[in-house]
């Protein structure tokens, strides 16, 4: 089918953090951590068959996705930026000093970077 593409090559190893790595067909399921989960590296539950327990990972979910192959996970940095992007905006807010400029031109690279997905950039 050609709608079934290869999820996951076998052989590669996805690095998790914290040193431990798990075989890209056998992770199963992934859960961002919230909350007070969530600090010290502590970003991702990844449930990995023959594991009884959740591995606990210091990268994202979309990052582990985007390195298993999964077409879903599209272009990471892009998602991640305009997080980083949405940070800078509550935080400058609330501490009532933004630099518009600066968020300006981020934001302008930022929409760039989506209608050109052949470029790679580092926006932050």
């Amino acid at each position: 089918m050609l709608d079934n593409r290869a999820v996951a090559d076998g052989s590669r190893m996805i690095f998790l953090g914290f040193g431990k790595y798990a075989r890209a067909d056998k992770i199963y399921a992934l859960e961002p951590l919230r909350g007070d989960e969530r600090g010290g590296g502590r970003r991702t539950r990844v449930w990995v068959e023959g594991v009884s327990d959740p591995i606990v990972a210091s990268r994202t979910e979309r990052t582990i996705l985007s390195e298993m192959g999964q077409e879903a996970a599209a272009d990471v940095a892009i998602v991640d930026d305009a997080v980083t992007l949405a940070q800078r905006l509550l935080e400058g807010a609330e501490s009532g000093r933004l630099d518009l400029a600066d968020l300006q031109r981020r934001a302008r690279r930022l929409l760039e970077a989506t209608t050109h997905p052949d470029e790679d950039s580092k926006l932050f």
